[in-house]
């Protein structure tokens, strides 16, 4: 699978369906209907982008315009990001990511944030990050699975939490 063969592309409301259907297949442990449910209701908020193969759609991300408090730096969230089960480790979940972050330059977005797998998004240019806290502490064991990416290198606040729109305010969603 090639990306040129996976068309990206921002949902639309007739993706709603498919886009639910696949959460819990891609995570049978976790609940992100609700918080994936919520992101989609707001466009103003977040940038939501499937990828689809022969009409499809395969893998669905979500990007949260985000900002950092006593700052104005514009910053994203990545996630949820899920894949259908029978397309995993084809390299949907990389192309929606490329795209989303190609995206947010566009739209003037200076850092992205992302909780999850180190080794994951490492290969997109995502570092832990200890200087920017996420909006409710995390354990001591996803220390390094809080990253971010600096898309723009001249603006960086020194510090600060993340402020996220009130879909992100489920302190469940921080936690194990």
């Amino acid at each position: 699978m090639t990306p040129e063969e996976i068309e990206i592309r921002e949902s639309v409301p007739s993706d709603v369906a498919a886009i639910h259907s696949m959460y819990p297949q891609a995570f049978p442990d976790e609940d992100l209907l609700p918080i994936v449910g919520e992101l989609l209701q707001d466009p103003a908020i977040a940038m939501s982008l499937v990828g689809a193969i022969d009409s499809q759609i395969v893998g669905h991300g979500i990007f949260t315009i985000c900002g950092v408090e006593g700052s104005d730096v514009k910053a994203a969230l990545l996630g949820p990001l899920a894949v259908s089960p029978d397309w995993q480790r084809r390299g949907i979940g990389s192309t929606i990511v490329r795209a989303g972050i190609e995206r947010l330059a566009e739209r003037d977005v200076t850092l992205v944030f992302v909780l999850g797998d180190p080794v994951y998004y490492r290969r997109f240019g995502f570092r832990p990050d200890a200087s920017i806290e996420p909006p409710y502490p995390l354990p001591a064991e996803w220390k390094e699975a809080w990253q971010s990416m600096v898309m723009d290198r001249a603006v960086r606040p020194g510090g600060g939490v993340l402020s996220v729109p009130p879909p992100w305010l489920e302190p469940t969603l921080w936690a194990p």
